[in-house]
């Protein structure tokens, strides 16, 4: 699964780097610091691209569960009419019933494909916002989630509000004018 000179994140641990070589279960990795360190595979997480395309990541329809899991809330601003927000939690424990047997990339590439599933179903149905509760953890999540939405035209991207989420969010505005 894991070749030389792919760009993985460290699963407990702030960072990445890029592998040097691999022996057995574990890989040589060269981390953002420049320093080379072991690494068991099972601590490592692919970051699939700097730059995402829709095409990039292919998940058969029975790799997901049934429906996308969002909850709808009203959200009231001066306007007379409320704005539509979706919320979404990508915590692993909300969008499948067991991990058992996956690896850390295969619960990153299921988070991802329910975000994308769910942002453009937001985005088709002219929602406001969408809430994606990621959790804190170690940021992969955060930042493939970050990736691909720098690649996305008419949205506005901030962290969530503190109060409510925590750390662990970020909001989407959808502006489809501009």
């Amino acid at each position: 699964m894991f070749k030389i000179g792919q760009k993985v994140s460290f699963l407990y641990e702030k960072g990445d780097g890029v592998i040097l070589s691999l022996e057995k279960n574990r890989a040589q990795v060269t981390d953002d610091s420049g320093f080379d360190r072991w690494f068991p595979l099972n601590e490592l997480v692919f970051i699939h691209s700097e730059k995402y395309a829709d095409d990039e990541i292919t998940i058969s329809k029975e790799d997901l569960e049934p429906e996308t899991t969002f909850r709808v809330i009203q959200e009231r601003t001066g306007v007379k009419k409320p704005r539509t927000v979706w919320e979404i939690d990508l915590h692993i424990e909300e969008i499948l019933e067991s991990t058992q047997g996956l690896s850390n990339t295969e619960i990153l590439l299921k988070q991802m494909a329910e975000f994308r599933a769910t942002f453009k179903k937001a985005k088709n149905q002219s929602v406001h916002k969408l809430v994606v509760i990621h959790g804190v953890g170690e940021g992969v999540l955060k930042n493939e989630i970050r990736t691909y939405l720098a690649q996305q035209d008419q949205i506005e991207v901030y962290d969530a509000d503190f109060l409510e989420y925590g750390k662990g969010a970020t909001a989407i505005e959808f502006h489809p004018n501009w």
